[in-house]
């Protein structure tokens, strides 16, 4: 079983990743991190909160966040207080972004996973997936 969720994982992620690129020119991470960042008070995270919400090294979202500064997409403000902390802000742009890009990644993961499994076994995955990320904490 392990090694059919690993394997569903990352065929899953595959098609998604592509098909955000084919679509819209985004990379799934870039996805990641505008939805991280829309949810987040006020639109914004610190570098770190966002680093651990999308599973990325320090060195690693920064990278990727300047990418998205180039992109107009977001943002990076001083934490007041803080002189060595930072704030990743999504932009209006960014925002525009999840609204263009949502309908058809809602499609393709509606084809590549969703729409193979029925509400019985997504009710039954949602209480495990839970069970397992509240254990985790």
């Amino acid at each position: 079983m392990w090694r059919a969720f690993l394997e569903t994982h990352s065929t899953v992620i595959k098609h998604l990743e592509r098909r955000m690129h084919e679509q819209h020119g985004l990379p799934l991470s870039w996805w990641d991190v505008l939805l991280q960042l829309a949810d987040g008070p006020e639109g914004r995270l610190r570098m770190g909160e966002l680093a651990e919400s999308v599973l990325l090294t320090r060195s690693g979202i920064t990278r990727l966040v300047d990418r998205m500064i180039g992109a107009g997409l977001v943002l990076r403000e001083t934490c007041p207080g803080d002189r060595r902390g930072y704030y990743a802000v999504i932009t209006q742009r960014g925002r525009d972004t999840i609204e263009k890009v949502g309908p058809d990644h809602s499609k393709d993961a509606w084809e590549v996973f969703l729409g193979h499994i029925n509400a019985e076994e997504a009710a039954l995955m949602g209480r495990v997936f839970d069970r397992v990320l509240a254990a985790g904490k």
